[in-house]
Order: structure tokens, then C-alpha cells, then sequence
């Protein structure tokens, strides 16, 4: 796309960093072709990515870090990346939705496509998902910026003189950007794409409550119930407000956050949880270069809680909201239906830009130039790690 291009009508692109991004993307000024019938409705949309998209192979190595409470992350590299691939490599940390992992098919099209970049990619799993061992009696949350941020600090500590960025979905959107909201001016990320963002988890409540979307409430909440009875003998003596039964047969998400999550991160109540974790409240505060793209019809993440305004005014921002594309969806372009999703390249385009524009970190140029060796992976600012091949 031409500095004097303009994004395609059928696109909706805004944001306070607009005229400074715009130039990256090369494809924005073509119109968003969703594939014929499959895109007829969003449900439609999201259940088709789903079930029938491809998933590319990947062979990682997993790493298993331990958090500051004795909680359990996992950290997925690509095997033999280490040995293969500069110490400056740009770095991208990808965040799935909420119980995916590393095996999920939109990850993996993103991995292979910024590794065939030349990119280093590696996969955050929260505590639980993706066969990551439970070894606390707490999981994750929307709100809980513990585990990515212990996460972050230690893969820039691997490879100090890359530049670090990360793309997340769904609930992983919204950490990465509250995530760099909190951190702000600190940050560690050099720049970030949030894709499917719940954004604002009161709404999104009430939305998933609706019709049809009851059937996706009902299927993530069976996940969380699965997660949780995987691993209930570490939650049989706890304290606190606690209720085991019902987190163990929730049928909502809803129940499961009034029973478990709310009382594991100090709220009052779901509706009290709700009110605090969307990154709605908070992206006015980000201060790096942050990409968001939603899709108008995502019964999951509605339009309507996206926060223009607030990405309108903030000099960091762009979003592009595409016609159809369901959640997790957007079935579009060269590779639709089967293949990876229209955002791919965009997000690729984006990323790109950044790293060809920036250079290394001021923070970091000084203790790269003295050391361009990664370190060992059983140490990292204290935190106890150990790897295996999946």
C-alpha cells in the first residue's frame, strides 16, 4: 500500500497513530472479500474456523516456568530455532484466547508466517492449558498480568538484543494490552496486535447470555469445568469464598467466574471482576505501538465494545474493524476457507514496519554489545524453569 493509498470502504480504519502506520500495510486498500456462504453470518464464521480450518505442523520445545507464587507457565519455542536463528532475531510472543494453547489452529498459521519472515516465535500457555501442570490452586484471569509479565521479562533476558513484540486473541488480547497499559513508558514490547479483544467484559456478559451465543458460553464454560476438575484435589483445603461444586458443574462462564476467578484475584463479585478487567478501561494508557483489529459481526467481542474514542485519541493506536470475520474467524483472502485467516498478513505488514523502524532498545544496546550468547534456559531472573520436546 502506497504512502498516498487510502484503506479500501469496506474497511473501517482509525486511531491516533493512523497517518504514522498506515504506510506499513500493502493489502488495506483492497476490499475485505469474505469466501461465499461460509461467511454468511458470524456464527457461522466462527464454528467454520473452528472445526475446518488446517492446522499447520509444529514441533516445539516446551518450557516450564515457574512464577513467583510456585504457579506453572509454559513456553513453547520452535525446536532448533535456538541453534538456528541470530540472538538479534525480532521475537514474537503469541497469546491464545481463553483455554487455548499452542495447538490451536490460528496460532499456528501465525507462527508459520512470521517464522517464514525470518522471526523467532514463541507460545505463552497460561497455567492449565495446554497440558501445562497446575501446581497452585489458582489458575489465570483477564486481570492477572503476573504470569505474562514474569513471562516477558524472561525471554527478553534470552535474547536480549532482539526487539520483543506479541500478538494475542480474545482474552490474550486483552492481557497483552492491559499489560502494556500497566508497564506503560516501561514496557518491554517494542510494539503488539490485538485481535478479537473482549475489550469491555460487562457487555460482553450480557452479549454472551443472547440467543445463540449461549452455545459458545455453554462450550467454553464446559473447557473451564474440564480444566478445573483436571485439577480440584489442589483446591479441596483452600480458604476463602469458595464454591468447589459449582466452579466443578458450571455452565457458564459467568458461574464459574462467581465461583473461582473473582475470589482468586480479590473481587467482590463476577459483576465486580467484570467491571475491572477489560482493557477498555486502560488503552488510553499505552504508550507503545499497539494494532487492534475486530470484526464487525464477532458475536463474542461485539462492536460494540470497541473503544474508539479512546484509540482515536491515543497517538499509539490504530484499529481496523473488518465487515465480517466472526470470532477468531475472517475467512478472507488468498488462503480463505481452509487456510490462515485475512488478519495474518495485515498483522505481518504491521510488525514488519515496526522492527524495520526501530532499533534496538536504548535499555537494552548496552548489555547487548557485551553479550550476544543467549542465556542458559535454567536460569532467568531467578525464576525456575525446566524444557521438554513436544
Amino acid at each position: 500500500m502506497s504512502a498516498a493509498a487510502q484503506p479500501h470502504p469496506s474497511l473501517h480504519v482509525s486511531g491516533g497513530a493512523l497517518d504514522s502506520f498506515l504506510p506499513a500495510f500493502t493489502t488495506l486498500d483492497r476490499p475485505y472479500d469474505p469466501y461465499p456462504l461460509v461467511t454468511y453470518n458470524g456464527h457461522l464464521e466462527t464454528i467454520f474456523a473452528f472445526f475446518f480450518r488446517s492446522t499447520p505442523y509444529v514441533r516445539y520445545q516446551r518450557e516450564c516456568l515457574r512464577t513467583k507464587d510456585n504457579g506453572t507457565v509454559s513456553i513453547d519455542w520452535v525446536a532448533g530455532d535456538h541453534r538456528s536463528l541470530p540472538a538479534d532475531t525480532p521475537t514474537l510472543i503469541l497469546l491464545p484466547g481463553l483455554t487455548g494453547g499452542s495447538g490451536e489452529s490460528y496460532i499456528r498459521h501465525m507462527l508459520v508466517r512470521a517464522r517464514s519472515k525470518g522471526w523467532r516465535v514463541v507460545v505463552f500457555n497460561s497455567r492449565g492449558c495446554a497440558n501445562t501442570p497446575v501446581t497452585t490452586p489458582q489458575f489465570y484471569s483477564a486481570s492477572f498480568l503476573g504470569d505474562i509479565s514474569q513471562a516477558i521479562t524472561h525471554i527478553s533476558s534470552r535474547y536480549p538484543a532482539a526487539n520483543l513484540y506479541a500478538v494475542g486473541w480474545s482474552l490474550g488480547a486483552n492481557i497483552i494490552v492491559q499489560y502494556m497499559a500497566q508497564e506503560s513508558v516501561n514496557c518491554r514490547l517494542s510494539g503488539a496486535v490485538s485481535l478479537c479483544n473482549p475489550f469491555n467484559f460487562v457487555i460482553g456478559d450480557v452479549e454472551l447470555r443472547k440467543g445463540f451465543n449461549a452455545v459458545y458460553n455453554k462450550a467454553l464454560a464446559y473447557s473451564l469445568r474440564r480444566l478445573f476438575r483436571r485439577n480440584a484435589l489442589l483446591f479441596e483445603d483452600i480458604d476463602g469464598d469458595y464454591d468447589i461444586r459449582a466452579a466443578a458443574n458450571c455452565s457458564s462462564i459467568r458461574e464459574f467466574d462467581q465461583a473461582m476467578t473473582r475470589v482468586s484475584f480479590g473481587f467482590k463479585s463476577a459483576d465486580d471482576y467484570y467491571e475491572n478487567c477489560g482493557s477498555a478501561n486502560v488503552i488510553k494508557h499505552v504508550t507503545t505501538p499497539l494494532l487492534c483489529i475486530q470484526a464487525e459481526n464477532d458475536p463474542i467481542a461485539p462492536a460494540k465494545v470497541i473503544p474508539y474514542e479512546d484509540i482515536k485519541e491515543n497517538s499509539n493506536c490504530m484499529l481496523i474493524v473488518t465487515p465480517q470475520g466472526g470470532h477468531l474467524g475472517w475467512i478472507a483472502g488468498d488462503e480463505a476457507p481452509f487456510g490462515s485467516p485475512w488478519t495474518d498478513p495485515v498483522v505481518m505488514d504491521f510488525l514488519e514496519h515496526l522492527e524495520r523502524t526501530k532499533s534496538t532498545s536504548d535499555s537494552y544496546s548496552s548489555e547487548s554489545k557485551e553479550n550476544k550468547n543467549t542465556l542458559p534456559a535454567t536460569v532467568a531472573n531467578g525464576a525456575e524453569t525446566f524444557t521438554r520436546e513436544t
